[in-house]
């Protein structure tokens, strides 16, 4: 477009000022960007004079059918009560992030909550947040970063393989990761997922496509991280084909890049427009499975979750060829993401934001901190958390409170007193910015079983 469309565009044209227009804006957005004003207003015009006759149109019948039966957007009031709900740690769990869950408990959609013991305030719903809703997904219940999720590669490899090969591995994780908004791998690879029907089905996943591709394979800022560690396994599954015992490992942790973020906005503005909610809990607007936007965002949702598993796949391939070993074994989970599960005999949709899923024998894994142990688990598959545990240690402290109050050189004393070397990292992922895990993980012992434990050795982060 020579200049970009806007409502005042379609109000010459007699678009009445509310719903209507914002839902006019919205397809436009989605179905007509880079096409000439003028042309789209014609054709809007049209729609706007012969609804009936664009009730099977591929770009304006959800508009056609506005303008036929209009329905108004009301803003929704919330419960007196709230649906039932689980803290685990609550002693451990500031106030904040407690009112947060409660207000969501409120929501006409809410059917049943928990909150792990990492818990502490987020956007939306909290950080370490499960929140169960009656078929109905909020885009900030899954969070910004969709499918954030943890990947554990284990290689026949013992842990004194690092003696003597700090320098080789150091170098292996430098020049095979990449972190941040902007650095990209010089060299490119293809994946299945770049094939996917959503990319070219939905307008706004089409536009992205470009981008994931060049992702693929990198991490974010922030606690994103890959690293090597040593891994000790206590217990053991017969289908592993590897012995209890202490191997080489490598552990990363981000989520789907710039395309979950894209994704997380535009859905997040579609559900506040359709679902405008009080200001305390704007955040929390949903989207309806029923609507055609409410199944755009699932479909959308479950790609980025697949396009996270991808980049982890990507990370780990690069680094194996590196080694010059396969992985004998990988463990993984997403911790921001929407579940279709059964919740006391209902089927509804679980919202993990900050938490790992924990059905009866689900594997996952549990971080620490870079001076602290992560957690191979077993899930319980206990219905008082819905089937789910914590997504870490947790923060403690905000990211302000840790840059005005530790200094770099401290850090980086601590790490070498554990015999941790860090690559980039910033002073808010210091570990005293995070709970002690080993309380933590002794606050869920109802939630999972231990199997094993993860300490990291060679730390990357973003700079």
């Amino acid at each position: 477009m020579g200049s970009k469309l806007s409502g005042k565009d379609l109000i010459k044209i007699g678009f009445p000022q509310n719903n209507i227009m914002n839902l006019a804006l919205g397809l436009i957005t989605r179905y007509r960007r880079g096409e000439k004003k003028e042309n789209i207003l014609l054709e809007a015009k049209k729609v706007l004079e012969a609804p009936e006759k664009f009730r099977e149109d591929a770009v304006w019948a959800k508009l056609a059918e506005g303008l036929i039966q209009p329905v108004e957007a009301r803003k929704q009031q919330l419960n007196k009560q709230m649906a039932p709900f689980t803290i685990f740690g609550e002693n451990e769990i500031d106030e904040q992030a407690k009112r947060q869950l409660y207000e969501a408990l409120k929501l006409p959609i809410a059917y049943k909550g928990a909150l792990m013991p990492d818990a502490h305030m987020g956007y939306g719903l909290p950080i370490g947040g499960v929140l169960a809703t009656d078929n109905a997904v909020i885009p900030y219940g899954v969070g910004v970063d969709i499918g954030c999720r943890m990947s554990l590669s284990i290689f026949d490899l013992p842990a004194s393989y690092f003696k003597g090969r700090e320098f080789q591995l150091r170098n292996i994780l430098k020049e095979n990761t990449q972190f941040g908004m902007y650095d990209t791998h010089r060299e490119k690879q293809d994946h299945a997922i770049f094939s996917r029907s959503e990319f070219k089905d939905i307008p706004l996943l089409r536009s992205l496509l470009d981008k994931a591709y060049r992702q693929l394979g990198t991490s974010g800022g922030g606690n994103h991280f890959v690293e090597f560690g040593v891994v000790e396994l206590h217990q053991v599954r017969s289908e592993w084909g590897i012995r209890p015992g202490s191997y080489l490992a490598v552990l990363s942790h981000s989520g789907s890049r710039g395309l979950g973020a894209n994704i997380a906005k535009q859905y997040t503005n579609l559900a506040a427009k359709q679902c405008p909610l009080p200001r305390p809990v704007q955040h929390l607007a949903w989207l309806d499975l029923d609507t055609q936007e409410g199944q755009e965002y699932w479909l959308a949702m479950n790609l980025a979750g697949d396009y996270a598993q991808a980049c982890h796949e990507d990370i780990h391939r690069r680094l194996a060829k590196a080694l010059g070993e396969r992985p004998v074994l990988t463990i993984e989970n997403h911790h921001n993401f929407a579940w279709r599960e059964m919740v006391d005999g209902k089927e509804c949709i679980v919202h993990r934001k900050g938490a790992t899923p924990a059905g009866q024998g689900v594997l996952g894994i549990i971080p620490g901190s870079m001076t602290a142990p992560g957690f191979i688990v077993e899930g319980r598959g206990n219905p008082l958390s819905i089937q789910s545990a914590s997504h870490g240690a947790g923060r403690v402290m905000s990211r302000a409170a840790c840059k005005s109050s530790l200094t770099k050189s401290a850090m980086l004393k601590e790490l070498e007193q554990h015999g941790v070397e860090l690559i980039g990292g910033a002073l808010d992922e210091a570990p005293h910015a995070y709970k002690d895990i080993h309380r933590v993980m002794g606050l869920q012992n109802e939630l999972v079983n231990v199997l094993g434990t993860f300490s990291p050795k060679i730390v990357r982060m973003d700079k």
